[in-house]
């Protein structure tokens, strides 16, 4: 129980530094990745305005019957596809990673990955 909250403590420490330095605007929206046991979602949010300007995740309907598992690094590669897509559609081009405090590796760097294929620089 105590290792517990030592990990889930860690990832919150992190996750609070990360924000500390990343922000986003209308014209370059913050990234941000949700990482759980099961499921991936991402969404670009225009910190600013306080509103989210577009989200994806392995639960969407559309996506839900392709994906074998929402948590693998392929689910994870489809919804940043998914989520670069839907941001060029509603005209953002560029954004603002936010990991939140997750390594910059498997799952997250697979989002990354796959929105960047599909035309979102960042």
């Amino acid at each position: 129980m105590e290792r517990l909250k030592a990990k889930t403590a860690g990832l919150a420490r992190r996750k609070r530094r990360v924000r500390g330095k990343v922000s986003g605007t209308a014209e370059r929206p913050r990234l941000r990745v949700t990482r759980s046991n099961a499921h991936i979602y991402a969404q670009l949010i225009d910190d600013v305005a306080g509103r989210t300007l577009v989200a994806v995740s392995s639960i969407d309907p559309e996506l839900r019957g392709a994906l074998k598992s929402g948590a693998n690094v392929e689910a994870a590669k489809v919804v940043g596809e998914a989520l670069g897509r839907r941001a060029v559609e509603a005209g953002v081009e560029e954004a603002v990673f936010d990991r939140g405090g997750r390594l910059f590796h498997g799952r997250v760097k697979a989002l990354a990955d796959g929105a960047r294929s599909a035309g979102l620089r960042f």
